[in-house]
């Protein structure tokens, strides 16, 4: 274990990052963390390959199985369903999907 210089916290050896108060040990100050309760589309997020902000696409529901004519609503019960938030890089076109951390009145099936 190792003491915070900043708050006197017990932190294990493995962590650079104190659990109490945010304080890097690599970089000898506290690091200010973003508030992770991310509204809809509002993910701060860069392409891997361009290294330039995602633009956000919309949030899309997908679902395996196929409707069958009348009895597609009955057969909806037994097919599982997958919300994303889709953003997409406006230089390269890559795609990249998130789960949603915000959406309420969405339950997993």
């Amino acid at each position: 274990m190792k003491k915070c210089p900043n708050c006197s916290a017990d932190v294990e050896e493995v962590f650079e990052l104190c659990w109490n108060c945010n304080y890097s040990f690599s970089e000898q100050k506290v690091i200010e963390i973003k508030d992770y309760t991310i509204q809809e589309g509002n993910r701060e997020v860069n392409c891997l390959r361009c290294d330039i902000p995602l633009i956000f696409s919309g949030r899309y529901d997908f679902h395996e199985g196929a409707r069958l004519g009348a009895w597609g609503n009955l057969f909806e019960l037994f097919v599982n369903s997958e919300r994303f938030d889709l953003y997409m890089c406006p230089k390269c076109g890559k795609v990249e999907f998130f789960i949603p951390l915000n959406d309420s009145e969405y339950k997993k099936s």
